[in-house]
């Protein structure tokens, strides 16, 4: 969700690389895309929404209305939807217990296409109060470990939860305080998405030339080297790149 389309297409277009195209969802929303390959989709509907400029991830599900329902159940909150699409489909925008917001989508999703392979997003990451129970509503709503085929693996590893689809790492809940979440909404129960890019340093020198800004240190592990950002409208996200390439330098936490 933004609040000007132009504004954020030129801002990622520069930093991840993106070019994009028009849906017939409307002028106000477009379809990034890497290689000719869909990443993401940029909605400028943010101000008519009165909700954050946000990243917001997407789960596909068999049943959008079933899904819903899962939610209520579960004490989970219902923003928006579900909602048909001309283009088809069926999506809503709701909300865990504790306040991070999703959303569910039932429709068309492409066999090779998923967090973690190719042009996708890398990873995403829930950071919660309690990793175990958002585990148990995720697993609910969203019907994780049942065995169906192409459904995921869900394991504990040391106090997270860490979901595999074809034993490869897609997404990762990480429980802990979040006590300054009052001060500082980097903190508060919330989804957050990390993006690749061939070389962290070029592409966080040119969030910070474009109004971006850093929120975090620059970490690594055996792999991979991160830091989380803001746009210029205040949406937050991670830039990923491999170990091997530049650093980003000049990285410090607000």
């Amino acid at each position: 969700m933004a609040r000007d389309l132009g504004t954020a297409q030129r801002f990622y277009g520069a930093v991840v690389g993106w070019s994009y195209r028009r849906t017939r969802l409307g002028e106000a929303f477009s379809v990034a895309e890497l290689d000719r390959v869909p990443v993401a989709g940029i909605g400028a509907l943010a101000a008519d929404l009165a909700v954050p400029v946000a990243w917001t991830p997407y789960f596909a599900v068999d049943d959008a209305d079933a899904a819903a329902d899962r939610v209520r159940e579960r004490t989970g909150t219902i923003a928006v939807g579900p909602v048909s699409f001309a283009s088809g489909g069926r999506a809503a925008l709701v909300s865990d217990p504790q306040g991070a917001v999703f959303g569910i989508w039932e429709g068309a999703v492409s066999a090779d296409w998923r967090v973690g392979r190719g042009q996708a997003p890398a990873w995403l990451e829930l950071r919660t109060r309690d990793a175990f129970d958002a585990a148990i509503f995720y697993g609910a709503v969203l019907e994780w470990a049942t065995g169906r085929s192409g459904c995921c693996e869900v394991s504990y590893e040391e106090d997270r939860v860490v979901l595999r689809q074809g034993g490869e790492p897609v997404a990762r809940l990480d429980g802990g305080p979040v006590e300054r979440a009052a001060r500082d909404p980097h903190a508060r129960p919330r989804w957050h998405v990390h993006f690749r890019v061939p070389h962290l340093r070029r592409a966080v020198e040119e969030a910070v030339a474009l109004g971006g800004r850093t929120v975090s240190d620059v970490t690594s592990d055996a792999t991979e080297r991160w830091v989380a950002l803001r746009d210029p409208d205040g949406a937050l996200f991670t830039l990923t790149a491999p170990l091997g390439g530049p650093a980003a330098g000049g990285g410090h936490a607000r």
